[in-house]
């Protein structure tokens, strides 16, 4: 199992309120100049809030919500102080509950 790191957020906040494109970017540029591989993803609507150990933090989320998942600790870590306004946190996948990391609710 691997661990993955979320930062999560409303759409509206994470998409419209916040230069989060900017954020993507930069990042981007970052790992390219290293020549790292990209270990993060925007997932709208993720598929993990459904699992039960995710229900009190699912309610505490204006919906519907988006979410930074990341291998890297220190991206979420950096994301957080960035965007202050979000919910932190990590799980482990794949298992019965989470069976892709990187799933969404949205078909488009």
């Amino acid at each position: 199992m691997t661990t993955y790191y979320y930062v999560l957020a409303s759409q509206k906040f994470l998409l419209e309120e916040e230069p989060f494109d900017e954020v993507l970017r930069e990042r981007k540029r970052y790992y390219q100049e290293r020549d790292k591989e990209i270990d993060f993803w925007l997932v709208k609507q993720p598929a993990f809030l459904e699992a039960p150990e995710f229900a009190e933090i699912k309610a505490k989320c204006p919906q519907p919500a988006a979410a930074m998942v990341t291998t890297d600790e220190n991206f979420s870590h950096w994301l957080k102080l960035r965007l202050e306004f979000v919910i932190q946190g990590s799980f482990q996948a794949p298992s019965d509950s989470i069976p892709n990391p990187i799933a969404s609710l949205t078909t488009v």
